[in-house]
This record gives C-alpha cells, structure tokens and sequence, in this order.
C-alpha cells in the first residue's frame, strides 16, 4: 500500500482543514485504536505496530515532519499485514483526501429572511465562548 503523505496527516492533526479535516483527524484516531490481527502469518514481522503511539506524538507536536511519517510509516506497514484495517484505512484515506482537496470544505451557508431579527450570528468554526451583552 501507498504511503500516505505526511502532510495531510500535519493539516489534519494541526487543524488546518477545518471542522471536517477535525472529525476526520478524530475517525483516524478511533481506527487506530481498533485491535490489531491477531495472526500476521508466518511472512509477518511478528507484532504489528497499531500506530497509536505514533498517533499520540503527532497530535502532540502538529507540525512536526518527522512525527507525521513516522504515523505515516505506522500505518503502511499495518495496512500491509492487517486486511481489515487495510480495507478501512483505504476508505479513511479516500474521504481525507476528499476533505483536505476540497477548497472551502465544510462550507455551511445561511440565511435569514422576513421580518425583523434579533441578535443574529453567521459563521463557520467557532471555537470558545460567545458571549453577548444585552442593553
């Protein structure tokens, strides 16, 4: 299997793409977590490496290269001798890509019509409170 590039796992570890590049970040955390295949065969290295570990550093240190290929590295060579995470990884992988390529991704848009309107906020990726002082 293909390595997948360090750098989308930087944009979506570091937040870079948005609140789908974050659930996507999340999905990959939760497949990582999944167990490994108990049996690797007799061509297999022995114990597969599940990447969590790895995961753990590069959502420490986003912007770090190093960190991203070595999840990079972790995941290929899981996906090598574990089909079912292969198999899942490979539909994981698709739909980041998806996230990560699509300009805007995650857009929502709004609207407000009739009548007169209070207090109103549009906006895409809040993050902390909101707080509004009324007179």
């Amino acid at each position: 299997m293909e390595a997948i590039a360090g750098e989308l796992l930087m944009a979506l570890a570091g937040g870079t793409a948005g609140a789908a590049g974050q659930q996507a970040w999340m999905s990959l955390r939760d497949l990582v977590r999944r167990p490994t295949a108990p049996d690797t065969g007799p061509e297999g290295p022995g114990e597969i490496p599940s990447g969590e570990e790895e995961f753990a550093a590069l959502d420490e240190e986003a912007e770090s290269a190093e960190r991203a290929q070595a999840l990079a590295r972790a995941l290929a060579l899981r996906a090598t001798y574990d089909d079912a995470f292969r198999e899942h990884f490979a539909a994981w992988r698709s739909a980041a890509q998806d996230t990560v390529a699509r300009p805007g991704g995650g857009n929502v848009d709004n609207s407000v019509t009739g009548g007169r309107q209070g207090t109103v906020i549009m906006g895409r990726d809040f993050h902390g409170p909101i707080t509004f002082n009324q007179p």
